[in-house]
């Protein structure tokens, strides 16, 4: 029989992981709430049609099919002609695919569930999803999206209100450096306009997005693979240059793009953002421009948003934007929404590099009873009282040998243990040792329960 083993660019998560990925899912939740956000879920599996399309030509490579089954898939088979593309066979032999993140089915949701909605809508979406990836350090195939998005509202407040989330969400993660760079879609189109290769938009975009990984040569080759003639690449060469402060470089831009009125729209709106932020503050995160940022993403149309941890070697582990009119993707126009993620899985492996996970964020239980095999009925009747009072307690099933007891504590880092002898039985005084500091004192259930809770 072969080892059992599981796809590559998936994972199983023992407790201690799963501890620490609920500490992220938790924080990020409880700020949601706080906003003014509200929970959905959407299913693993949308139809194909619903998904393709929407992420350009990259996004729609990654996109898992799943394969049809039975009379479907022989009726399929017989269709397949031997010169048929790949995109083509894909198409025919699936029509449903796993969902490739969370923002085109809430599009979908919306549209179908609008007579059930309150817009603005607010809603938050905590579910994984999946890409057809290569595998690679902090790329996974499978993970999770921790989503908030407002739609049925073009009020560039909700920017400023998912960038304060971006900055309260990883602060209290405990992220002290931290970068939320920002763009405007509207910016890129003006660039896009001043080159005089308006329809070359996405292939401009999705260049110069990669200017962190490629470096400023390799966008070059990228425009020039694209077939960007030689003088449009001389007029987008100067942003790779721009930098200083905020203020500076909209100026630049306004400059740059005097000539694009969709460009000038994109400032103005961009510029907005950063007023009110500069007047509210944040309280860790570094709020810049970054003129490159693109987002190879094609529903985005306004500001889009990247997040980064510095110093960690790892990508972005937030992002998102505007989009002023996915939803008429599916058939309901003019509904402008806004949304961000949160890349828990990232955000995990940014925190367990810098060591910030809190020391009980390990703990799922405080308190182990220690069974000396005697008057059960009354260890349970202890054990059911801890835990009506908030304490996560255990009763170890079997009057075995104190030794195994204590090893089995100590292999699930459970911090405190609490004695059943008979005499503690009996005068209602127990023994409580703290198996981290090796302290062990005698006290009463009343003041046990005081002092863990």
């Amino acid at each position: 029989m072969s080892k059992p083993s599981i796809p590559k660019g998936t994972r199983d998560f023992l407790p201690k992981v799963m501890v620490k990925r609920n500490y992220i899912f938790n924080t990020i939740k409880q700020a949601f709430v706080k906003y003014g956000f509200l929970p959905i879920e959407t299913p693993c599996m949308e139809n194909l049609s619903t998904l393709t399309g929407k992420y350009g030509e990259e996004g729609d490579r990654l996109i898992f099919k799943v394969l049809d089954r039975g009379d479907k898939l022989m009726r399929g088979l017989d269709q397949i002609d031997e010169g048929m593309s790949q995109g083509k066979i894909e198409h025919t032999l699936c029509k449903e695919a796993l969902r490739y993140d969370l923002t085109v089915p809430f599009a979908r949701f919306v549209v179908q569930h609008q007579n059930e909605l309150s817009f603005p809508f607010k809603r938050y979406q905590i579910q994984p999803v999946w890409r057809a990836d290569r595998p690679a350090k902090a790329r996974y195939r499978e993970f999770y999206q921790c989503d908030a998005d407002v739609v049925g509202s073009d009020s560039l407040l909700f920017e400023v209100e998912l960038i304060q989330l971006f900055d309260e969400v990883l602060s209290n993660l405990g992220l002290n450096d931290f970068s939320i760079k920002v763009n405007n879609r509207k910016i890129l189109s003006g660039i896009a306009e001043i080159t005089g290769l308006s329809d070359k938009i996405v292939d401009i975009t999705v260049a110069i997005d990669k200017l962190d990984k490629i470096g400023e040569e390799g966008v070059i080759k990228e425009l020039e693979r694209k077939e960007i003639p030689q003088e449009a690449i001389e007029k987008i060469k100067p942003l790779f240059k721009i930098g200083g402060n905020t203020k500076d470089v909209i100026n630049e831009m306004r400059q740059l793009l005097a000539d694009s009125e969709i460009g000038l729209k994109g400032i103005d709106e961009l510029a907005y953002v950063f007023e009110k932020i500069e007047v509210l503050g944040l309280e860790k995160a570094k709020l810049e421009f970054d003129v490159t940022l693109a987002r190879g993403l094609n529903y985005y149309t306004g500001a889009i948003f990247e997040v980064k941890a510095n110093n960690v070697s790892i990508g972005s582990i937030c992002g998102g934007g505007r989009y002023d009119d996915l939803t008429g993707i599916f058939g309901l126009k003019d509904l402008s929404g806004v949304g961000i993620s949160f890349g828990a899985d990232r955000i995990y492996d940014v925190m367990e590099e810098l060591n910030l996970f809190p020391e009980t964020s390990d703990e799922s239980t405080q308190l182990l009873l220690i069974n000396f095999g005697v008057k059960e009925n009354e260890c349970l009747k202890i054990l059911q009282r801890l835990r009506e009072d908030g304490i996560n307690t255990e009763l170890y099933p079997e009057g075995t040998k104190l030794k195994k007891q204590m090893k089995y504590a100590d292999s699930k880092g459970i911090p405190f243990v609490l004695f059943l002898g008979e005499e503690e039985l009996e005068s209602g005084m127990f023994q409580i040792k703290n198996l981290q500091t090796g302290d062990q004192k005698q006290a009463s259930l009343k003041d046990i329960i005081a002092d863990l809770s």
